[in-house]
């Protein structure tokens, strides 16, 4: 065990290649979204770690094109978008088998989840049987459509969206569907200058359609398999246990989280402090990420909700997340758990 939190024993580092490659990507994205380098990070960390996001956020808010440049970023990636509706079917999304006239075969067509990049816009709108469609290819990255299970390409992530101000013809996604998404973030509006740089630089068209690509699949693959060496201390592993086991205590709290939230939030602690160009998880990183990995995942009492309803969602969930900092301080040099 070290000594000292934060400083990694020997282990494979991930290199100066690694962190270009993660900043190269970073910054192509940043390009195109203006002003929100911390969300973007957020997003790239969750698919470097293997998991999915859910971005609650109102109209125009630039969460397709978040998801497009990120596609176009990386060489050979397809994107694909599904406009959830009512109407929309579950074989619109994962595809189906029809038959063939001239073959005189069945044959399957892919439905829009066989994308790298999947953008399912405003999925509250789509039926539960639907949304539930999703649920195998987030989960086991395959769908099974007529008996025959089919693997989706790799890399794969879902960005799913919500629109928080419009709730007419909503189907709220369930809680076991919600702990499927590694985290739940949001963009917001940008600041003034920025603001302003955005309608400059749509004057004659837009910039993303002169993004291109400047990582390639194999260093997408590099920067995936570097997360599995970044360094976290013995120390750091048993607090982010500790602060999930919190959630399940804390003031506030009906229902905590899963042990798919340890798992989630120490995955995501490593792809962040990789992104952030260290090949070990410091303390502040597992702060940062506490309520976009955790947030979703806890179901609040209904005393809370009234006590911070005049405050709204996320000031309700960060009040709970402060008292789980209480019950689980993060650990000091020499602390013993």
């Amino acid at each position: 065990m070290s000594p000292v939190v934060g400083v990694p024993s020997p282990q494979p580092d991930a290199g100066a290649i690694v962190y270009d490659t993660a900043a190269r990507l970073l910054g192509n994205v940043e390009r195109v979204v203006l002003g929100k380098r911390d969300e973007i990070a957020l997003v790239i960390a969750a698919m470097i770690s293997g998991g999915h996001v859910l971005i609650e956020d109102v109209p125009g808010t630039a969460k397709t094109i978040l998801a497009r440049s990120l596609a176009q970023s990386i060489e050979g990636a397809t994107f694909a978008r599904i406009q959830c509706t009512p109407d929309l079917q579950p074989t619109d999304v994962t595809g189906l088998t029809i038959f063939n006239q001239v073959t005189r075969e069945f044959e399957f067509r892919p439905g829009p989840v066989f994308a790298n990049v999947v953008l399912v816009d405003e999925t509250n709108r789509a039926m539960p049987r639907t949304q539930s469609a999703l649920l195998e290819a987030m989960a086991e990255a395959q769908v099974t459509v007529d008996g025959v299970t089919r693997r989706l390409p790799v890399p794969f992530l879902v960005l799913a969206t919500e629109n928080p101000i419009d709730q007419e013809g909503t189907f709220p996604l369930p809680e076991a569907q919600l702990d499927r998404f590694a985290l739940r973030t949001g963009l917001g509006y940008p600041h003034e200058d920025e603001e302003v740089a955005i309608v400059l630089a749509q004057r004659h068209g837009h910039p993303i359609d002169e993004l291109e690509a400047v990582i390639g699949s194999d260093e997408l693959a590099d920067l995936q398999r570097a997360v599995e060496h970044v360094y976290v201390d013995e120390l750091l592993l048993r607090w982010i246990v500790e602060l999930v086991r919190a959630t399940r205590r804390a003031d506030g709290v009906a229902i905590g989280a899963s042990v798919r939230g340890s798992l989630t939030l120490e995955r995501t602690a490593r792809a962040w402090a990789l992104l952030q160009g260290r090949a070990y998880v410091a303390p502040a990183d597992v702060e940062r990420l506490l309520q976009p990995v955790l947030g979703h995942r806890v179901l609040l009492t209904a005393a809370h909700l009234a006590e911070t309803r005049a405050l709204g969602r996320e000031e309700a969930i960060a009040r709970v997340m402060a008292r789980c900092l209480e019950l689980a301080p993060p650990p000091a040099s020499g602390w013993e758990p």
